[in-house]
């Protein structure tokens, strides 16, 4: 009898810690990053618009880009994307191992996605139109993360954890020396402006095509160096998600641990390499590390670990379709749809709330599209 309980126990532990084959609160947080560029932001901008209040206005402050150095929350929304898709490599291309499949077929299914991700980028800059060289943006969001996302996939599917963890090192540290001792041409070394510095410099030089800001593209092609350490970061924690011998507030204590650490570190980088998402300087890739891993394990920590999930099946839908859904304005004339069966709502509350009203219907929109497609097990994998 009590062999049979010890029995009892120890699957009941096992089950405990067993490594999870999905992370809901991973779709969940994917949705949450989501849902602030599908038009979240735009109903903190409209409260701050019809208010006119100082408090409505310092909150969408925070839903801008700062013009160089400095930091919005709004920066995090794009390298915690990146972070997210290294999280969910354990837990595809580390099982597609487990279940016998080689190397080199991983590393043909991570090359493909990659240029699945930079054509899709070509079409969200540039539409599908023929259209002079010259005048095609080239760099894109979808692009770095498929360029970022391929080479530390590389790294995941060839180097062992502690080599993962001094490739990260080396791409931040790295990058700070190569912007600390060069510069555009007739620019003091270490020139961080954004004529003088030699990441732009180099795009300038190499990229075919417009840059987006002229002289500057902030997803060009040599700063998606840095940002392969942020996928690597991402890769890292969903190795810790993924271990089965650590129990599950370990797990959470751990991301939040370091999370504070890379916060910390930022700080005192900031001082010698400003904290610059145009730039994805090593310090931005602290700073945001830093917060994806806080963010990584509250939501962990609620989800997963004390199991509360129902109140977080808003931001699963959007993120179970993430992709589709950054993509889909392009195809889709979104403030047609909601006017059409929302205008009503708008004439109704009238000036000035009528924004944010129309903000709120317009995510509303959006997110009933993903629930339609949720139903039908409908998901744009990439």
């Amino acid at each position: 009898m009590a062999t049979t309980a010890n029995q009892a126990s120890a699957k009941q532990a096992d089950d405990i810690n067993a490594a999870p084959t999905r992370l809901f609160s991973l779709d969940a947080l994917r949705g949450f990053d989501m849902f602030w560029i599908m038009g979240g932001e735009e109903i903190f901008h409209g409260m701050a618009k019809a208010t006119g209040s100082p408090f409505w206005g310092a909150i969408a402050n925070q839903f801008t880009h700062p013009d160089w150095n400095g930091f919005h929350l709004y920066d995090l929304i794009f390298p915690l994307f990146l972070f997210m898709a290294g999280v969910s490599t354990p837990f595809s291309v580390g099982r597609e191992l487990e279940k016998g499949k080689t190397r080199q077929q991983l590393l043909l299914r991570v090359i493909k996605r990659a240029f699945i991700l930079v054509l899709l980028g070509l079409v969200v800059n540039n539409g599908i139109k023929i259209m002079p060289i010259s005048e095609i943006r080239f760099p894109s969001v979808l692009g770095r993360i498929g360029i970022a996302y391929m080479f530390a996939n590389i790294i995941y599917l060839y180097s062992k954890e502690s080599w993962q963890m001094f490739w990260f090192c080396f791409f931040i540290i790295g990058y700070w020396l190569l912007l600390k001792f060069t510069s555009a041409p007739g620019f003091p070394m270490g020139d961080l402006t954004m004529k003088g510095n030699f990441a732009s410099y180099v795009d300038r030089s190499i990229l075919p095509g417009r840059l987006y800001l002229g002289i500057h593209d902030p997803e060009g092609l040599f700063s998606t160096i840095p940002a392969i350490s942020t996928g690597i970061l991402g890769i890292l924690t969903g190795i810790l998600l993924k271990k089965s011998d650590i129990t599950q507030m370990r797990k959470v204590a751990t991301m939040a641990v370091a999370g504070v650490i890379f916060l910390i570190l930022a700080q005192i980088w900031n001082l010698d390499f400003p904290i610059n998402k145009n730039l994805w300087t090593s310090s931005f890739v602290l700073h945001v590390g830093g917060l994806s891993l806080l963010l990584m394990a509250l939501f962990y920590y609620i989800i997963d670990v004390k199991g509360y999930k129902k109140w977080a099946f808003y931001f699963r839908v959007i993120g179970m379709n993430s992709i589709l859904i950054y993509v889909s304005g392009h195809f889709i004339k979104w403030d047609y749809t909601t006017e059409g069966f929302f205008g009503w709502i708008g004439q109704l509350v009238g000036d000035p709330f009528n924004i944010v009203v129309m903000a709120i219907c317009y995510v509303m929109v959006k997110w009933m599209f993903l629930y339609y497609l949720y139903t039908k097990k409908t998901f744009l994998r990439v």
